[in-house]
């Protein structure tokens, strides 16, 4: 059962969360030119948080992890019962607690003892790309339960495939640069993100047109 105003605030959400996708990539891809130090090709943006400019890296950091959380609460708020899933609004939960954990605790430094920071960093890390990779993939395989979102299941399911299997590309080819690999994951991730953040934005209001029964107004979900 919906509550008058869901689809506004759903909007509001999706909305909230293209704003965050779009602020990380600009100061990301920001960053990449302002910090001449460092090889974009064979650095992970994860020693980008460090130094110059870590700063602002930290708060795109905090943001995109506040925008995992709003597309998965705002798909489960959206969908049907029936296509609505737990485990994937959890996953995507999980992948921002992960991701902010990712940006507070420093990455280990080259040639540098180990420290407890840096063991935190390196498990937080991978962990939110699972987490969100997964969340993904079972909210886009959601989509096909509900029959005002049926239409986005292919794409969206598509480009969580190559995330996916771009991730543990990137596990495991080794040899590659891991810089370019790793924001190429990136990238892949984030264009998900946008979408199914603009999908919120657009298609929730519509999601659900109200039909009037007996001079009450009902939501259409039963």
């Amino acid at each position: 059962m919906r509550l008058p105003g869901d689809d506004a605030s759903v909007r509001r959400m999706g909305t909230a969360a293209l704003a965050g996708v779009l602020v990380f990539v600009l100061v990301c891809s920001a960053v990449q030119f302002l910090r001449a130090d460092l090889d974009w090709m064979r650095t992970p943006l994860s020693f980008y948080l460090i130094d110059a400019y870590g700063g602002w890296v930290r708060v795109a950091y905090g943001l995109l992890s506040v925008t995992l959380g709003l597309i998965g609460v705002g798909y489960y708020r959206v969908l049907t019962p029936q296509a609505r899933s737990g485990v994937a609004r959890a996953l995507f939960v999980l992948a921002g607690l992960a991701l902010a954990v990712t940006a507070s605790a420093e990455t280990q430094r080259p040639r540098q003892a180990l420290t407890t920071a840096g063991t935190v960093h390196a498990i937080a890390a991978p962990l939110a790309f699972l987490f969100v990779t997964m969340g993904m993939l079972l909210q886009s395989w959601c989509l096909r339960g509900d029959a005002q979102w049926r239409a986005r299941f292919a794409p969206a399911f598509i480009l969580a495939v190559a995330c996916f299997a771009a991730l543990w590309g990137h596990a495991l080819w080794r040899s590659a640069p891991r810089g370019l690999t790793q924001k190429a994951v990136i990238l892949l991730i984030l264009a998900w993100l946008a979408l199914a953040a603009y999908w919120l934005r657009r298609l929730a209001p519509a999601s659900r047109e109200p039909v009037v029964l007996s001079g009450k107004v009902a939501t259409g979900d039963g």
